[in-house]
C-alpha cells in the first residue's frame, strides 16, 4: 500500500450520475459497468484514501423528465431518490464481490434496507477503511444528487468533490458537438458560477464554494483517471 503522505486527497467524495451506471444500455444498470468501476474504486480504497460516494438515480427515473409520466414534482424527485438507493445497493454489492467492506447510508430512512444517515457513524465507518455510499438525495426534494454531493463532502470534511462524467473535464462547450470546444485546466468558482457552465447545479457550486471544497471533474471513462487524481496528477478540470 502506498503511502498516505504521498496522496494529494485523502478522503473524496465521489459522485457519479445514474446515468454514467447504465453503460450502453438505455435503461437499468450494466453489470461490466459496474464491476469496473467496483475496481477503480478499489484501487484507490488500497492507496489508503477513504471514500465516500453518492449516486444519481437517472438510470432508473429522471424525476419530471420521464416522457409521458404525470407525476408532480414533489412525488418524482421521492421517486428518483429512490431509484438512488438501488443503485446504491447495487454499487455496494460490486465492491463486496471484491473484498471491499462498504456500508449504505440512505437520507430516507428504510432501516431493512440500509443505514440511516448519520454524520458521524459515516466518519467512523471511512475511518475504519469502509467505503459509504449515500443514498436517497438529501432527503428532501428540489435537491439535485449534486447537492447531495457538495452537501455530504461538507459535512464529511472531504478533500475533494470528484465528479465524474464521459468527457475530460469542464470545456466552454459541449466537445461532443464542437469540434472547437476548449478544456478549462482551473476554474474559480465564481467563473464556473458566472460562465453558465452547468457542471453541476449552482447551490451545489455555492455550496462548495462557502466550505471550500474544491471540485474535480475528469472522465470516468480512461482507467486509472481517480488513482491518477488522489497522487496529485494533472487530469480533468480543477473548481477551486
Amino acid at each position: 500500500m502506498e503511502k498516505k503522505g504521498k496522496l494529494r486527497f485523502k478522503r473524496i467524495l465521489l459522485k457519479i450520475s445514474g446515468e454514467a451506471l447504465q453503460g450502453g444500455k438505455h435503461f437499468g444498470l450494466d453489470s461490466s459497468t459496474l464491476i469496473s468501476l467496483a475496481g477503480e474504486i478499489k484501487a484507490v480504497h488500497d492507496l489508503g484514501v477513504q471514500v465516500a460516494v453518492v449516486v444519481g438515480g437517472g438510470n432508473i427515473f429522471r424525476g419530471t423528465r420521464n416522457e409521458g409520466l404525470i407525476v408532480d414534482r414533489v412525488t418524482g424527485d421521492y421517486m428518483g431518490m429512490l431509484a438512488t438507493i438501488i443503485n446504491s445497493l447495487a454499487l455496494q454489492s460490486s465492491l463486496e464481490n471484491i473484498g471491499v467492506y462498504t456500508r449504505v447510508q440512505t437520507a430516507i430512512e428504510m432501516q431493512k434496507v440500509a443505514e440511516p444517515f448519520i454524520r458521524r457513524r459515516a466518519v467512523r465507518h471511512l475511518e475504519k477503511k469502509r467505503v459509504v455510499i449515500f443514498g436517497g438525495g438529501t432527503g428532501n426534494p428540489y435537491f439535485t444528487t449534486d447537492t447531495t454531493a457538495a452537501l455530504r463532502a461538507s459535512e464529511i470534511n472531504a478533500d475533494v468533490l470528484m465528479k465524474a462524467t464521459l468527457v475530460d473535464g469542464i470545456y466552454d462547450k459541449d466537445p461532443k458537438q464542437f469540434s472547437d470546444a476548449n478544456l478549462f485546466k482551473h476554474l474559480g468558482y465564481m467563473e464556473a458560477i458566472a460562465r453558465k457552465l452547468k457542471i453541476m447545479d449552482l447551490t451545489a457550486v455555492s455550496l462548495c464554494m462557502e466550505n471550500k471544497i474544491p471540485i474535480l471533474v475528469f472522465n470516468m471513462n480512461e482507467k486509472g483517471n481517480i488513482q491518477k487524481a488522489v497522487k496529485g496528477a494533472n487530469i480533468g478540470t480543477y473548481v477551486s
